[in-house]
Parts: structure tokens; C-alpha cells; sequence
């Protein structure tokens, strides 16, 4: 039953994974058996990252939202790292502003890298993947993406958007042995999270008190939700946005 749920010898790729979540996902990884490679924008955070994370991970500094880079950047990892069998689209940025603030720019830099940027890396890792016939790959949505939730209008279209996309390419990909999921947080302590609750906390109250189990989560709740996704214990799953939420998402 445990080597189901093993990822001993697999190569896995987190986007953003220096921090937070993405830092709570590639510890996963490493403790059920995974090499993992994590990018970020920086590199002094990805260096800390690695020493932390032990002799099974590495980083590759690579920014989401440079478009142009991403083809080189999976080149770079797949040919001098090793083929991934696992990819983890986790970069992502926020803002908290009135829908009717919101600039042209601030919309589009947040779709450039929730949306855009999740994309181009997974249509760059899908070709590889499709070459070898199979590849689990997972992305981060959102409770902003299952209910309306007030001043993150960039935000909430980009995960929405993200959440479409992991159902057409689970459906697109499936006959290439290729499984994609999508996990759907819910309030998970981060720098991030920490960021848009701290200084609101009417906003960080209403959180806890429609969460049934009345607490925030931790990233290694998300972790080890992707070791599921990503392992055999998951082979007929594809197409699937699971929350790891405390019951937020149905809460009352």
C-alpha cells in the first residue's frame, strides 16, 4: 500500500516553490521520495530553499512571467536536471484593491503570471511529457475561484480562468498518459495569506468563522494532497479541483 503512494524516483518540477505553499509542496515531494527542482525570481530565497529542503532538491532561477524564457528555461531543467515526471504550477501573485481601482496594468501583470505564465509552462513540460507517454501535472486555483470574494478582481479572474484550463487540458492530454488536477486551497498560512488577513481583520474573521474546522491550514496540508495527485494512488484521477480547505468551500 505505501509504495502506491511513493514518489521514489520521480522528478518533480515547483514553479515558485521557495516559499509558502510551493515550499510546503517540495518538502512533500522530498519526504515521499521525489527530486525536486524549484524555481523563483529569487535566487538568494531559492538558495535558503534548497539548504533547508536537503540533498534532493535544486533551483533553477526562472520568472513565470517572462514569457520568452520559459521554452529555455524547461530545456535547461529537462536535458541538464532530468525529465520531470511531475509538474506543480504554484507561482502566483495577489492584490487587494476595489474592482473599480484596478488598473489595465495591475489586471494584466496578475493574469500574466497566474494564467499566461502557468500555460507557457505547461505546454513547454507537456512536450516532453507527451514524448514519454505519461507526467502528473498540478495547479494551484483557489477559493477565490469557487465564491465571490470581495477586492481581488485580478485575482479571482485568474484562478477562475486557471480552473477552466486544468478541465480542457485533463481532457486534451489524457490520451497522452497525462494527468492534470488542479488543488484548491483554502486559507493556509503564508506570507501571502498572512499579507491580505493581517491588516483586515474583519476580513481574516469572516475566513475562520465560515471554515468549519475554525483554523487556518499549513502548507504541508497542501503537500501532501499533491503527493496524492501525483502518485499512483491517483492514476484514474484527472480533471479534479480538490479543496484542501478545512470544509471553507462549503461552510456555512
Amino acid at each position: 500500500m505505501t509504495d502506491t503512494f511513493t514518489l521514489k524516483g520521480r522528478r518533480a518540477l515547483v514553479t515558485g516553490g521557495g516559499t509558502g505553499l510551493g515550499f510546503g509542496i517540495s518538502k512533500a515531494f522530498i519526504e515521499a521520495g521525489a527530486q525536486v527542482m524549484i524555481t523563483g525570481r529569487r535566487e538568494d530565497v531559492l538558495k535558503d530553499a534548497v539548504a533547508a529542503l536537503g540533498p534532493h532538491a535544486a533551483y533553477s532561477v526562472g520568472d513565470v512571467a517572462d514569457l520568452a524564457s520559459i521554452p529555455g528555461l524547461i530545456r535547461k531543467i529537462e536535458e541538464g536536471w532530468g525529465p520531470l515526471d511531475i509538474l506543480v504550477n504554484n507561482a502566483g501573485i495577489n492584490m487587494k484593491k476595489t474592482a473599480l481601482e484596478v488598473s489595465d496594468e495591475d489586471f494584466q501583470r496578475i493574469v500574466q503570471t497566474n494564467l499566461n505564465g502557468l500555460f507557457a509552462v505547461t505546454r513547454e513540460v507537456g512536450r516532453f511529457m507527451q514524448q514519454r507517454g505519461k507526467g502528473s501535472i498540478i495547479n494551484i486555483t483557489s477559493m477565490a475561484a469557487m465564491y465571490g470574494l470581495p477586492l481581488v478582481a485580478g485575482y479571482a479572474s485568474s484562478k477562475t480562468a486557471v480552473l477552466g484550463l486544468t478541465r480542457t487540458l485533463a481532457s486534451d492530454l489524457a490520451p497522452l498518459g497525462i494527468r492534470v488536477n488542479a488543488i484548491a486551497p483554502g486559507f493556509i498560512e503564508s506570507e501571502m495569506t498572512r499579507k491580505a488577513l493581517d491588516a483586515d481583520p474583519v476580513r481574516k474573521q469572516k475566513a475562520l468563522g465560515r471554515t468549519p474546522m475554525g483554523r487556518m491550514g499549513l502548507p504541508e496540508d497542501i503537500g501532501w494532497a499533491a503527493v496524492y495527485l501525483a502518485s499512483d494512488a491517483a492514476r484514474f484521477v484527472t480533471g479534479v479541483n480538490l479543496p484542501i480547505d478545512g470544509g471553507n468551500s462549503i461552510g456555512f
